[in-house]
């Protein structure tokens, strides 16, 4: 029998929303923490799940550590329970296994039991108080992180992230097909490093090649959320953890995408 995750007691979510991928390597975390810093700036109330247990970036993008992260056990509070990082920008809500590491490069070697105890851990245990949006970073690939949180959270929505190139297409389909299997619907498809813009001149160079992110969302039947350029200063924000100063017309297309699929369609 599936196991429906309840949400802790002090928390609640008007939507929830997961960012996948058919493979690693294409951009799904940026998407992730871009959806969350759209939503944010829309003065909607957003946490962030880091479920991507092996591969946790949402901290360093965010610039929250451990230290960030409130005491437990104090005031009432149970020992186990989880309390989110906050941002000091947009306030949003981070929940990650690096903030709980001692050490954020320390590896997480765990088989898929351990790793899917500790994703009903972070649904069950955090304390994230009233948001509109909770929206969860899964790992690439449709295995048994990915499937568990199809299957025991409440998913409003998925937004799928794809590459230029077509064997991500091959791969990007296994994901919408595994949710359409588990009947959670596709809010859209999202093409990262589609081109990188000269800073001089202007023009777009494809250096995947021609963009295919359009045609793969109508071979797949689904949305086409808009295009990601390869960008040094997306990459310099994160790495100093800054992400919520990024600003690309692509944002709102993410916003605008997630309210259509939740907001409006209530």
């Amino acid at each position: 029998m599936i196991e429906r995750f309840e949400m802790h007691p002090g928390s609640s979510a008007r939507h929830v929303i997961g960012v996948m991928s058919g493979k690693g390597g294409v951009g799904k975390s940026s998407v992730t923490a871009l959806t969350a810093v759209a939503l944010a700036r829309r003065g909607y109330r957003v946490g962030v799940l880091d479920a991507d247990v092996t591969g946790p970036s949402m901290p360093r993008m965010f610039g929250v550590t451990g230290a960030d992260v409130p005491p437990v056990g104090r005031e009432g509070r149970p020992a186990d329970e989880i309390l989110p990082a906050v941002t000091r920008r947009l306030g949003i809500k981070v929940v990650s296994i690096n903030l709980l590491l001692d050490d954020e490069s320390a590896p997480v070697i765990w088989r898929g039991p351990l790793l899917m105890g500790m994703i009903r851990r972070f649904w069950i245990a955090s304390n994230w108080g009233d948001l509109d949006y909770i929206v969860i970073d899964l790992p690439p690939g449709t295995s048994d992180i990915p499937l568990s949180v199809m299957q025991s959270v409440p998913l409003d929505g998925l937004i799928v992230v794809t590459s230029p190139q077509r064997v991500a297409a091959m791969v990007v389909a296994k994901a919408v097909n595994m949710a359409r299997m588990l009947e959670r619907p596709v809010i859209g498809l999202v093409e990262n490093m589609s081109y990188v813009q000269c800073p001089d001149c202007g023009r777009k160079m494809e250096v995947f090649g021609p963009s295919t992110g359009e045609a793969q969302a109508a071979e797949l039947g689904v949305s086409y959320i808009g295009d990601m350029p390869i960008d040094p200063r997306l990459s310099e924000l994160a790495d100093a953890g800054r992400v919520e100063d990024y600003d690309h017309p692509m944002l709102d297309a993410l916003a605008e995408a997630v309210e259509r699929a939740t907001v409006q369609a209530q």
